[in-house]
């Protein structure tokens, strides 16, 4: 199974196994993160799964996918950077193994 690295924003890190077609924010909820809330399930319609890709896999994951997490990101989301994704978009794949991400201190 693919790896996930989760890094609070106070720099606790951990590693877990995702499997390959859940996303980054179901790894995160089936394995009790603290800092990815999802209160829409996965549903796009909230950012309570904010995260921050880590720049060394920001190429490979991309940018936000769809107009709706754009808006998402842009209306509900603290402290939107260049690396923000909504972790509920972001479905795993055999090439994400390995991946990092960021939580930000608060979820709105």
């Amino acid at each position: 199974m693919p790896k996930v690295t989760y890094i609070s924003s106070d720099g606790e890190s951990r590693t877990l196994d995702v499997a390959v077609g859940e996303t980054v924010m179901r790894g995160a909820l089936d394995n009790d993160v603290d800092g990815i809330v999802a209160e829409c399930g996965g549903g796009l319609a909230c950012a309570t799964c904010h995260c921050y890709v880590d720049a060394a896999w920001a190429a490979q994951v991309g940018t936000p996918t769809s107009q709706d997490e754009i808006d998402m990101l842009e209306m509900a989301a603290a402290e939107i950077r260049d690396t923000s994704r909504l972790s509920c978009q972001i479905e795993i794949s055999a090439e994400l193994d390995g991946l990092v991400v960021h939580l930000p201190e608060e979820q709105y």
